[in-house]
């Protein structure tokens, strides 16, 4: 694992580039020399020799040219061997003279003497007589090593007579071919070992920006952009290592706007009331941001990777693929019995600059409230339509039997008239709580408020309903006895209690009892109206504040009712900043509580 980042280290690469270059240059150079000066040695060698053969052989032919007589005492053979004796030397081991007839006449080594007289078995001689001409040929001898021997045909008078056979010693021609090739191995060592130290410092100077600017990348992988390269020449290194650093510093610039991008991005993502969620070509989630993990109840970790089909529960009614060409939203109802919850999904697909679909974006509404308004505003249309049109219809057949002669009638006619007289006073009632609900509902809505004695005020209300109370109900006041001042509007929490004291009058039994009490916390009241009526339903309690909600129509219909009071009481409380509550026992009566702001410190003042 650690030989392979060294191996492929530039500078090693600068150095045994060097060092091969160097390597093969003296190879070649060495290669051509010695070649050269073997072929110069051997050439000089073989002409120094022939040079003399030339002169020995007109010797030897001068000697086969003299007349020889009997008397005469030293014979041919003698002769010849003086003259090779003569003509010995330290680069010659041996010469020697062999006539037509193959016999060795002389021989200039004196410890090869009995051969001469003998015949020869040496072919190269019969080919040098044959033809005439010069045979020359390399051996290696086991005791000299490389010999050179030569065939040099010998004439007299225009005749063959002889043979001249020379042993050179070329041996030593290649003993100084290795003593030069010595020479140039160590020469080729030394350049080697000075040009691999020159390669290193060129080396060094060429990688040693290389090496700070893949620091410096690695540090800006990293993120780290403050760090510069150095600058060592100003030669083509060092003109792009002053590139590397405008690169840097541009490239500083650019991350420092992507974040600035990213975090707006994130920030955008993150305060969105509306859900995105983002996916990859395959349609899987890789970013969702809080809204819509709200929205769905899902955490980031649960969703990524997942298929956006299965995270918005249409893997039954869509693919992927359809959802990219869906052009309109889609309704995702996650509903329960007693909770709505409804969502509107929009899809844009993310294309490239090649124009090839990179993934989808999904952006979640939540219309839960839109939908219940919209339901609502339905069903409040509905119901007033339905107020208005039962009156109008008993109207409508009253005045159609009056004008038809019930009128001369003195026993209906006043029953008639007073019928007709009740519905349109229900109509005016319920004509004037719309009017002051729609009054309510505006933004230029306000409360006129002032300081009362609470206690004193729930006193006078409660007094005009006991006067004219009827069934023989009782009322229990349960107050405070010290005094409790209150910044409230009359007119308004006067119409609050008045709507609920009615409704207790309304569901309570003859003999029945009907209780208020004001209980004091530290920064607001409660004040409490039971009645020991029929109670309400538990599915029912929390939709008695609903406009036009009644439990029983019928009968509240029969009472006069237009089932808008408690919905008025409740915006009159909320514009107060109190709550407004119910509570019920079935069999046993209900309970409606409201809260008032309290402040002790105001009242301390009165």
């Amino acid at each position: 694992m650690k030989i392979r980042p060294t191996i492929s280290s530039i500078r090693l690469k600068f150095i045994l580039f060097f060092v091969l270059l160097i390597l093969i240059a003296m190879q070649i150079i060495g290669v051509y020399f010695v070649q050269e000066l073997e072929n110069r040695l051997t050439d000089n060698f073989k002409n120094s020799i022939l040079e003399r053969m030339n002169f020995l052989i007109y010797n030897i032919e001068q000697e086969f040219l003299k007349d020889r007589n009997e008397e005469e005492n030293t014979p041919l053979e003698e002769d010849i061997r003086n003259i090779l004796m003569e003509n010995t030397s330290e680069d010659i081991s041996e010469i020697q003279v062999i006539d037509t007839n193959l016999r060795i006449i002389a021989s200039s080594d004196e410890n090869n003497q009995d051969i001469v007289g003998k015949r020869t078995t040496d072919k190269l001689v019969t080919g040098s007589l044959n033809t005439e001409e010069k045979i020359d040929d390399v051996v290696i001898d086991p005791k000299n090593g490389r010999v050179w021997r030569l065939y040099i045909p010998m004439k007299a008078n225009g005749k063959m007579v002889a043979v001249v056979y020379v042993e050179g010693k070329i041996e030593q021609v290649y003993d100084q071919i290795r003593v030069i090739n010595g020479i140039l191995i160590t020469g080729t060592v030394i350049a080697l070992f000075l040009t691999a130290i020159i390669a290193v410092f060129v080396a060094q100077t060429i990688t040693r920006p290389l090496t700070d600017m893949k620091k410096q990348a690695q540090a800006m992988a990293k993120g780290n952009f403050s760090r510069k390269v150095k600058v060592y020449s100003h030669d083509e290194i060092g003109q792009l290592a002053e590139t590397f650093n405008h690169l840097t510093k541009k490239l500083q610039d650019e991350q420092a706007k992507t974040e600035s991008e990213k975090r707006k991005l994130s920030s955008i993502l993150t305060f969105m009331t509306d859900g995105v969620i983002s996916t990859d070509r395959k349609g899987r989630v890789i970013l969702i941001n809080e809204a819509a993990e709200k929205m769905l109840n899902v955490t980031h970790e649960q969703v990524i990777s997942q298929p956006v089909v299965e995270l918005l529960g249409l893997e039954k009614k869509y693919t992927f693929e359809e959802l990219l060409k869906e052009q309109n939203s889609i309704i995702l109802d996650y509903s329960s019995e007693e909770n709505p919850y409804i969502l509107r999904a929009n899809f844009s697909v993310i294309q490239k600059e090649t124009g090839l679909m990179n993934g989808l974006i999904v952006v979640l509404h939540d219309i839960t409230e839109q939908e219940k308004i919209e339901m609502e505003r339905r069903e409040f249309v509905a119901n007033v339509s339905h107020e208005l049109r039962t009156p109008l219809t008993t109207m409508r057949s009253y005045l159609e039997a009056l004008s038809e002669g019930a009128w001369k009638e003195k026993e209906l006619a006043p029953k008639f008239i007073h019928v007709t007289q009740n519905e349109t006073e229900r109509m005016i009632r319920l004509v004037n709580a719309l009017l002051q609900l729609s009054k309510m509902d505006s933004k230029d809505y306000r409360v006129k408020k002032e300081w009362v004695h609470f206690v004193g005020f729930l006193d006078r209300i409660i007094d005009r309903f006991e006067m004219t109370k009827e069934k023989g109900i009782t009322f229990v006041r349960r107050f405070p006895k010290h005094p409790i001042y209150l910044e409230i509007d009359t007119d308004k929490i006067t119409q609050v209690m008045d709507n609920i004291i009615s409704n207790a009058l309304k569901y309570s039994p003859n003999g029945g009892q009907v209780t208020f009490k004001v209980v004091v916390y530290h920064e607001y009241v409660e004040v409490r109206v039971s009645d020991q009526g029929v109670g309400i339903p538990k599915e029912n309690i929390n939709r008695i504040f609903d406009r036009f909600y009644r439990i029983d129509k019928a009968r509240s219909r029969q009472m006069g009712g237009t089932g808008l009071g408690l919905a008025i009481a409740k915006e009159m409380v909320q514009a107060h900043g109190g709550k407004i509550w119910a509570t019920s026992i079935e069999g046993k009566g209900t309970t409606i509580h409201f809260t008032l702001p309290y402040d002790r410190t105001q009242e301390d003042d009165f």
